[in-house]
């Protein structure tokens, strides 16, 4: 161990090891419980594998926004393996007998369609088993709102779900949830991390045996009628004279979005390219399977196009089926995308219109959205009289905090930038499969019209101003990426910048100390309270044509700083819609080119 010690003391100081993954090799090889892996740390200390060392022992996995996600690895803390899983379904395990469930219990695992999601997955039941719950496991893979949907339906206390939603091949992820179907928040993400830190010889039961003696349970059909029967009925609409084209990029969602709006008669066709479930995601472009990112819709623009198909609409979810991407056929017979904002906001005009109608709009209805979502959002709800929740952190588990604290009686839509929204009350996490029916039904009800899902987006716009939004991120890989990340963030914080092209910064909401303060003057000129977390809002002057605002924070399960922009003017009269779309359009353009290199000069 000594000429071990040497070793890494020596690729340390050359700098070919960092520190941190030096600390974490050491806390490995120490520790009797990982023996199974010691001849492999000693044999890459040994080849002076630095590289290795680096990519798996860098860090520990957190808990972040999506519970832990990162690179598939044999060892380290740093990617998901068989110990990082198992450690993780062990925590959760004991941190829920010391929350008071002292006996007895039950889990429900499922995963999605990524390499080693059903090993991880059936790793994940036999830990969980063998702390004596009962455990509920899918036969094959099923969508994250499934699982959520299970976790109630089957009156379990913890759920997990094995997925890196739209991350690379490369990555698998664990996915932790709560008694109530949410994504675990504080206090028990803090706490099941705690006991995952301090995890020891963490107990296995045989998976075969468990399932003969009924300690694991194999689910299936059953769950997923009353899952598809809970989402159509929440139904809107009897209208389904529409023409659309669906890819589930080589995930789970036929077994969820596809089945739940054939069920309902909509004339829907999938893309055969993208059908085949497969974790290399194979025909998808670049192998990164993220409705966000528009490049996975050229292939079936391609195809629509090129087979005369009359597809009115594209739809794309993410391997696990919990967010959804929507491109509109355009006049010039092109397609044209909806960024999460617009659809979430569509949905909401829309839902909210529905409740009007039935005669059954109250004060007391009320839209989730977080603090990074579209300022239209609210606007559209106060417009109806609605209520709107928007001073919540990033991640949709705050979302399903808020209905659990406000009750779902009154609950109209969640609805986050990223693609994720939610309605009803049947689970705790966002759905592609409700997303896609009322997608289909609005743009069926304005075809009947003459219309389509962007003029509505026009006349939304034109009763509540323009409002454009754009994302960029900062990358900062590998395991010198987080030193950079909480450097760029410092620089945020202390010496932001006062200008952005032509845009002046007034103020600064730093949501982790809880001050607002002015721009450049650093004065103090409110106290935010709640909530708390590592997100900065900048602000622009409030009387300008154009008013901005950006925000940024790090993500909570990849390497990066993640900007997000927003710009907002006033029409004076119907016709002014397509000046303001330029000039805004146009601002926004140079807000985001100039941070960017803002961020990168201060990166090098």
């Amino acid at each position: 161990m000594d000429d071990l010690a040497e070793l890494l003391d020596q690729a340390v100081a050359d700098g070919k090891l960092v520190s941190d993954a030096a600390h974490n090799v050491r806390d490995w090889l120490g520790r009797q419980c990982l023996s199974l892996y010691h001849p492999q740390i000693r044999q890459l200390i040994t080849d002076g594998d630095w590289t290795s060392l680096n990519a798996t022992f860098w860090t520990v996995i957190p808990f972040g926004t999506g519970g832990r996600r990162g690179p598939m690895g044999r060892l380290g803390p740093a990617t998901i393996n068989d110990r990082t899983v198992a450690e993780s379904a062990h925590g959760m395990a004991v941190y829920l007998k010391k929350s008071g469930r002292t006996s007895g219990g039950a889990a429900v695992v499922a995963y999605d369609t990524r390499n080693q999601s059903r090993h991880f997955a059936q790793l994940t039941a036999t830990t969980l088993a063998a702390h004596e719950l009962t455990v509920f496991l899918f036969d094959s893979h099923r969508s994250t709102p499934e699982l959520s949907f299970a976790v109630r339906h089957l009156n379990c206390d913890i759920g997990v779900m094995i997925s890196a939603s739209h991350n690379p091949p490369a990555d698998n992820g664990f996915k932790a949830y709560w008694n109530n179907g949410g994504q675990v928040i504080a206090p028990h993400d803090k706490g099941i991390i705690t006991e995952v830190e301090a995890a020891e010889e963490v107990p296995q039961v045989d998976f075969d045996e468990a399932v003969a003696g009924g300690r694991i349970r194999i689910i299936g059909e059953a769950v997923d009628v009353a899952y598809v029967t809970a989402v159509a009925a929440l139904s809107q609409s009897a209208s389904r004279d529409i023409s659309a084209v669906y890819t589930p990029l080589h995930g789970v969602g036929e077994s969820s979005i596809w089945r739940i709006v054939r069920k309902l008669g909509f004339d829907i066709d999938i893309f055969e390219d993208h059908r085949a479930t497969d974790g290399n995601f194979p025909n998808v472009p670049g192998h990164l399977p993220n409705p966000e990112q528009l490049e996975v819709f050229d292939p079936v623009i391609d195809w629509v196009i090129g087979s005369n198909h009359p597809a009115d609409l594209i739809l794309a979810s993410d391997p696990d089926a919990d967010r959804l991407g929507v491109v509109v056929r355009n006049p010039e017979g092109g397609f044209t995308p909806l960024s999460g904002n617009q659809t979430g906001a569509l949905l909401t005009d829309y839902l909210l219109r529905k409740r009007i109608a039935a005669g059954h709009l109250s004060p007391d209805d009320y839209v989730v959205q977080t603090l990074v979502t579209t300022p239209l959002t609210r606007a559209i709800a106060e417009g109806y009289g609605a209520q709107a929740v928007c001073e919540l952190l990033v991640g949709f588990k705050y979302i399903a905090e808020t209905m659990e604290e406000r009750g779902t009686e009154h609950f109209i839509i969640g609805t986050e930038e990223s693609i994720g929204f939610l309605a009803g009350g049947y689970c705790r996490d966002k759905d592609g499969a409700i997303a896609a029916m009322f997608v289909l039904e609005l743009a069926a009800e304005l075809k009947g019209q003459g219309r389509t899902l962007l003029d509505q987006l026009d006349d939304l716009h034109r009763q509540h101003g323009y409002h454009c939004e754009g994302q960029r991120s900062i990358y900062c890989e590998g395991p010198t990426g987080k030193s950079k990340i909480d450097s760029l963030m410092t620089t945020l914080r202390k010496n932001p910048p006062a200008e952005l092209g032509s845009v002046k910064l007034v103020e600064v909401a730093d949501y982790d100390s809880g001050i607002r303060t002015e721009i450049p003057s650093g004065k103090l000129t409110d106290d935010i309270g709640h909530p708390r977390g590592d997100l900065l809002i900048y602000k622009s002057d409030p009387a300008a044509s154009v008013r901005v605002q950006i925000a940024g924070r790090p993500s909570g399960t990849e390497p990066k700083i993640k900007f997000y922009f927003f710009c907002q003017s006033d029409l004076s009269g119907e016709s002014d819609l397509e000046r303001a779309r330029l000039v805004g359009n146009a601002k926004l353009s140079e807000v985001q080119k100039a941070l960017t290199s803002w961020a990168q000069t201060q990166l090098h």
